[in-house]
């Protein structure tokens, strides 16, 4: 479950207290199912992480300080660092990452990079900056997102290419376009997911909600139902990824 609390767009900055305390909340109902739990910090507008240094450092230092006991919480440190150099977020990174390891020294985090956590492909880059100069830190991951009917083979290449130097968590794909509308793109979604699927790449689907888009999976009003099982209440993205993650995967373990 990837806990997406957005820090502008009336988001954290407007009330840090009540924020970081739903955050905990549902880190709390996603432990009690058995669930992992990626707290992101989901900056997008301004797309530099620097203008919330202080803020992510506040909030990590809180968050990770009230669960660090919990083995299943993951940190998403910027969500889609955009206009940026990679040096910028890199030092971003390494300025909030200590906060985290001062509390808890073992999780996953995860760096945000370049053009909307593309690999930087959306701004004319790849993902050679990364591997040239990563991030100064221990069990870490990279980020990159991806809208299946606006990114297609390019982006399904640069990540294979930067799969083979560096661990990738994909913390955000939608089936349709990058606005989070339109119909879903079944062949392109298809491609991606196999793609993923063989080179053991993690992902997160957006958007486990009801909102008026394409992305969401509930069709608008579910969540002020009382019906949510089954696959009426899913709209055809809804449907697609229920039917992908009911298919057995085939990973082996050694």
């Amino acid at each position: 479950m990837r806990v997406s609390m957005y820090v502008q767009e009336d988001g954290y900055e407007t009330n840090p207290t009540m924020f970081t305390n739903r955050v905990n909340t549902l880190v709390d109902e996603a432990t009690e199912r058995g669930m992992y739990a990626l707290v992101d910090f989901h900056t997008l507008t301004p797309g530099d992480p620097m203008y919330n240094l202080d803020r992510a450092k506040t909030f990590f230092a809180a968050v990770a300080a009230r669960n660090a006991g919990k083995n299943n919480v993951i940190y998403e440190i910027t969500n889609e660092p955009n206009g940026v150099s990679w040096s910028t977020i890199k030092n971003y990174a390494e300025q909030v990452i200590p906060v985290i390891r001062a509390s808890d020294p073992d999780a996953v985090v995860i760096v945000g990079t370049r053009g909307w956590s593309s690999l930087g492909v959306s701004e004319g880059g790849n993902s050679t900056e990364v591997v040239n100069n990563p991030v100064n830190a221990s069990n870490i991951m990279y980020a990159f997102h991806f809208y299946a009917a606006s990114h297609r083979d390019n982006y399904r290449a640069e990540l294979e290419r930067a799969a083979a130097r560096l661990p990738v968590f994909v913390t955000e794909f939608g089936t349709v376009t990058y606005t989070g509308g339109g119909a879903v793109d079944t062949a392109s979604s298809t491609a991606w997911l196999d793609l993923l699927d063989r080179l053991k790449i993690s992902y997160a689907n957006w958007t486990y909600s009801d909102a008026d888009e394409g992305s969401a999976a509930f069709r608008p009003g579910t969540c002020y139902g009382s019906t949510y099982a089954g696959t009426a209440v899913l709209t055809e993205s809804g449907n697609f990824m229920r039917n992908r993650i009911r298919t057995p995967d085939n990973f082996p373990t050694s």
